[in-house]
């Protein structure tokens, strides 16, 4: 059952009454609370989505010979825009797009071993204070988020602050006043997993540092023959003074990252390897985001989505829900929740994931209802960099959905999981294989990949991540057995602003089925089975639903 304090009650009837509807615009229609701990979240590489602009396939001399995923493919912000101006992403329940860096990126490229490689996943950075052209402009990026916020949808943009780019002929190494070249991390203890470099040529950024350090030779050149030094220098004063802090290395970038909060209105960061930065900074970093973000919101009052601070979500690695509020280095615990996180990556769900229905939904309820209260965890079953995803070869399509989008916590779905893009191509070695161009063509045509139709199993991603926006109790929700076999199960989530009930019915038989309500509805309230679309009324205690699926989701 959803009440919804206020004018909000009459969206929980209305909303996504027109899903189909090409072009979807929710900027004037009254909105239910939106919760981050039910989000669903849609993270894509900016490169390998959509090419909205064709003419910026190949920018800053970008033309070395490399394998079919090591280079730039095409895809940019305007190609974001453009799929949710479409209503893609309303029609699968997205809420919140998690997009890769869009700074610009190392001018050339570098052998990683598997291969000569681009920048173009956007974390080898090389200035932070640019759009990468690659990528698209300031104006793209405008409207991608105005676009977004229009569509009810927030932005969540991907930032680095602990390495630049690699070096090479074309891309110069920072000043040892900004940067180590070593020694490697090692991941003994803290201090070896922090002021360490990741990996071979990845200059990684000093970010211990309390010295006040001038700026890179090569990045006053680059802005002087940009036209735009002045105003870069002008910015960086006004922000030192304005805030207090000392010219470090880290605070420098503080301020070059706050800034796409104070232009464009993003809502969120998803902050990259947050355990190899020191947690002070990353106190620092949110501190000044969440300012940002309220100056933001007091320059464009009418731009404002909800009351919503800025959100933080890390990538912790090696983190997940067993692991509570602490991170062990071994010589050290760090709860990286009291340095201004609300949620970290859970990298535990992918083992989970192969767990029954009931032993992973109350296991997570518990977790999140208990030691994790007021925190969350973002799920995900596939990501640009785990090279052991849960259903790597998409034989269990249907199964991975399910798992994720009616599991307790947020959710990340990765760019084609929704249509079993697959992630491995003959010949590529390493994560680049997880990062195959989205498969367009296929959905498209509806192609069959491993005996699953593409457009079936899409419109499984589509009902069930629309009844999860629906309905917060979802993933916010306390998880509650009613039977187990037939497996049913509710989930109830209360606030001071928002109440909702949903029950769920899954592996059941297909045609009629009995559902006892357990006095969670009114006798009498017509409830909505947002799997098969029909409505059934409560009598006596239960409702009968004759549908041909096996999987039942109420709600109101």
């Amino acid at each position: 059952m959803i009440k919804i304090i206020f004018t909000l009650l009459s969206l929980a009837l209305t909303m996504y009454s027109n899903i189909e509807t090409s072009e979807i615009n929710l900027k004037n229609k009254p909105q239910k609370p939106f919760i981050w701990d039910n989000a669903n979240v849609y993270f894509l590489l900016t490169d390998r989505f959509y090419n909205g602009n064709p003419a910026n396939d190949i920018t800053l001399g970008r033309t070395e010979k490399t394998s079919d995923l090591r280079k730039f493919m095409g895809g940019d912000i305007k190609g974001i825009t453009l799929k949710i101006k479409e209503g893609y992403f309303t029609k699968l329940g997205i809420n919140a797009i998690w997009l890769t860096p869009v700074i610009e990126q190392i001018h050339d490229c570098v052998d990683e071993g598997a291969g000569k490689t681009y920048g173009y996943h956007g974390y080898w950075a090389k200035d932070w204070t640019r759009i990468d052209p690659n990528f698209g402009t300031k104006e793209d990026m405008h409207e991608l988020v105005k676009t977004a916020h229009d569509h009810g949808i927030r932005i969540l943009l991907d930032v680095v602050i602990n390495h630049t780019g690699p070096v090479t002929k074309k891309d110069p190494v920072w000043p040892e006043t900004w940067v180590r070249t070593g020694p490697h991390c090692t991941y003994k203890d803290y201090k070896s997993a922090v002021t360490c470099t990741l990996t071979d040529n990845l200059p990684d950024i000093k970010t211990e540092s309390t010295d006040s350090v001038g700026l890179p030779d090569h990045l006053i050149e680059k802005w002087k023959n940009e036209g735009r030094l002045e105003k870069e220098l002008a910015e960086l004063e006004k922000f030192f003074q304005q805030t207090g802090l000392i010219r470090t290395p880290a605070n420098y970038i503080i301020k070059w990252l706050t800034d796409f909060i104070r232009e464009f209105g993003i809502d969120g960061y998803r902050i990259d390897t947050v355990k190899h930065v020191e947690e002070t900074i990353w106190a620092d970093l949110i501190n000044e985001a969440k300012r940002a973000f309220n100056e933001w919101k007091t320059v464009h009052p009418d731009a404002v989505l909800d009351d919503n601070e800025f959100y933080i979500v890390g990538e912790l690695y090696g983190y997940n829900i067993y692991s509570g509020r602490y991170y062990d280095f071994g010589d050290r615990k760090i709860d990286y929740y009291d340095y201004g996180f609300e949620s970290m990556i859970n990298f535990g769900f992918k083992y989970d994931a192969k767990k029954s229905y009931e032993e992973l939904f109350s296991y997570y309820s518990s977790r999140l209802q208990n030691e994790l209260k007021g925190q969350n965890v973002l799920n995900y079953i596939t990501s640009h960099d785990d090279g052991e995803p849960f259903d790597k070869k998409r034989e269990k399509a249907f199964e991975a959905a399910t798992k994720l989008l009616l599991c307790p916590g947020a959710v990340q779905i990765y760019y084609g999981d929704e249509s079993n893009r697959l992630l491995e191509m003959e010949g590529e070695k390493g994560d680049a294989n997880l990062r195959t161009y989205m498969n367009w063509e296929q959905i498209e045509k509806n192609a069959t990949v491993n005996g699953i139709a593409t457009k079936e199993l899409l419109n499984h991603w589509q009902k069930l991540g629309n009844f999860r926006n629906q309905h917060p109790a979802v993933g916010a929700g306390i998880h509650n057995q009613i039977s187990k076999k037939p497996y049913f199960f509710s989930r109830s989530y209360q606030s001071n602003i928002l109440e909702d009930i949903v029950i769920v019915g899954l592996d059941l038989d297909i045609g009629k089925k009995e559902i006892p309500v357990n006095k969670l509805f009114e006798e009498g309230a017509t409830l909505k089975d947002y799997y098969s679309g029909k409505k059934v009324k409560v009598k006596e205690g239960k409702i009968i639903l004759d549908s041909e699926f096996e999987i039942v989701l109420l709600g109101i």
